[in-house]
């Protein structure tokens, strides 16, 4: 089977599961798709994971756009505009394992700081500082979720997945700018991503039972839980790419 293919049934399959994922908690289709690319076809990423993260949210938004916190999204974006441009540095001066590892253990630290205490305070300087850290990883790897969903987090349901679209709308537009000037956006990897479509579709598609059950008051841990999980996933995934490396 050839890379191409692989890059496809596989990614597609890390793309179906994290849209589910992302379209009941608000973000996690990057958690679940970028390691898998990342391992298939480390030379089209980040930039075929954020055409998915593009398009995505706007299924999101199509369904609940009256409940985005327009301002704390005004804070998020104008923090994340320095994030970008030190994430586009580390895209040309790092490897793109190096940036996994950097990721992973930021998030880790995250979920434990935030799971001691009852939640993040959601005002206008942790917004727009989850904004500029989220800048920084989102272009270095295209995951950029964890930082402001973290503060988010006590919020409900329908407010953290419509405020989190917007800003994965804006975010994404903003990065693949960002890599198309420093020239890390290969043709593939925008044809590899418009690809990974039809699976993205198809997983938010069949993510409304598990939007209807963390509604219920389960969102916050399937946040933290996601999270952590993605944290490890990233990992692992660079250990055993680093092991396995000739």
């Amino acid at each position: 089977m050839t890379s191409t293919a692989l890059v496809l049934i596989i990614g597609g399959l890390a793309v179906f599961v994290g849209a589910i994922v992302q379209g009941g908690v608000g973000f996690g289709l990057a958690l679940v798709a970028a390691p898998v690319l990342t391992m298939l076809a480390p030379d089209l990423m980040p930039g075929a994971i954020q055409v998915v993260n593009l398009t995505l949210p706007l299924f999101t938004l199509a369904m609940e756009w009256r409940k985005v916190d327009w301002r704390g999204l005004g804070f998020a974006v104008l923090g994340r505009l320095p994030g970008s441009a030190i994430g586009a540095v580390i895209v040309v001066y790092f490897s793109i394992y190096t940036r996994g590892v950097l990721v992973a253990v930021m998030v880790l630290i995250a979920v434990v700081l935030t799971a001691k205490a009852l939640s993040v305070p959601r005002n206008g300087a942790t917004i727009a500082s989850a904004g500029f850290v989220s800048g920084i990883t989102g272009t270095a790897t295209g995951i950029g979720g964890p930082p402001i969903a973290l503060v988010y987090q006590s919020a409900k349901g329908p407010q953290i997945r419509a405020t989190l679209a917007m800003f994965f709308f804006l975010s994404s537009v903003q990065s693949l700018l960002v890599l198309e000037v420093v020239g890390e956006l290969p043709p593939q990897a925008l044809l590899t991503g418009a690809v990974l479509l039809a699976p993205m579709g198809l997983g938010f598609l069949v993510s409304g039972p598990l939007r209807r059950y963390l509604d219920g008051g389960k969102v916050r841990v399937a946040v933290l839980a996601v999270a952590a999980a993605s944290a490890v996933a990233l990992i692992v995934q660079n250990v055993v790419t680093q092991t396995l490396a000739p």
